[in-house]
């Protein structure tokens, strides 16, 4: 089905591409997590598991969102008191930009700088921006981030993204912040303004895979985000190219 945009632009909502990473007991894992554990429950006689002889699978669940494959955070994550992602949103579909970036090396770090972000991105407005890191290999896919100081953003690209009007960022690495930063968070803390003027209705998203066929540029996203009440959620960004009439 066609959706228009414009009175020349659309989507077709079957062409998509899903730029979300599982929770799996093998996938991508971070913060020196243990993989997710999936658990068939065994209670009174009860068997949550059909090839261990129950009628059905029944299955509990431990993981840790922020840690786990693809998810979207609130200001919440470095607030007092825990924001549901699922507040900060009043629509869903938004204007988005691909960026691709090869962050810089400096000594140990890789950093992605307000200079090659400004570069990326010469044109705006732009609500949802959506950044792919060089090298991007298929490994991203199952990685173990612990211990590997994986790439980070400079907080001095929060200047670029306001200038931008970015309300929803999203990432291919654990954390817009250095692993190790003793706590700081320094970009979570600018990009929310927090505790000064928390930004109810930004978000970031991380821990997501963009398939190196997708060019840059403009597409529509939707960000499906679960409904738990809690400052992350696991989601499912998708990302639409925008078409135009012949």
């Amino acid at each position: 089905m066609k959706l228009y945009l414009d009175a020349t632009s659309f989507i077709e909502t079957h062409d998509f591409t899903d730029l979300s990473i599982g929770v799996a007991s093998d996938g991508v894992k971070a913060w020196y997590l243990d993989s997710p554990k999936f658990t068939p429950v065994m209670e009174n006689g009860f068997v949550g598991s059909i090839a261990l002889g129950g009628g059905v699978n029944f299955r509990n669940i431990q993981f840790n969102p922020h840690g786990h494959g693809t998810h979207t955070e609130s200001y919440g994550h470095i607030a007092r008191e825990i924001l549901p992602v699922s507040t900060c949103f009043n629509e869903y579909l938004f204007h988005a930009k691909l960026v691709t970036i090869a962050p810089e090396v400096c000594g140990e770090d890789r950093i992605i700088t307000a200079a090659q972000l400004m570069n990326a991105t010469s044109s705006g407005p732009v609500e949802a921006l959506v950044i792919r890191t060089l090298p991007n290999e298929i490994q991203k896919l199952n990685m173990e981030y612990s211990n590997t100081n994986p790439p980070f953003m400079d907080h001095s690209c929060v200047e670029v993204l306001n200038g931008l009007g970015v309300k929803h960022l999203l990432v291919d690495i654990p954390s817009v912040d250095k692993e190790v930063d003793g706590g700081v968070l320094a970009f979570h803390h600018a990009f929310w303004q927090v505790p000064e003027k928390p930004l109810i209705h930004r978000t970031i998203t991380e821990l997501i895979f963009v398939p190196n066929h997708l060019t840059d540029g403009d597409y529509l996203l939707e960000l499906q985000v679960a409904n738990f009440e809690n400052d992350a959620a696991p989601s499912r960004p998708l990302l639409y190219p925008i078409k135009k009439e012949a």
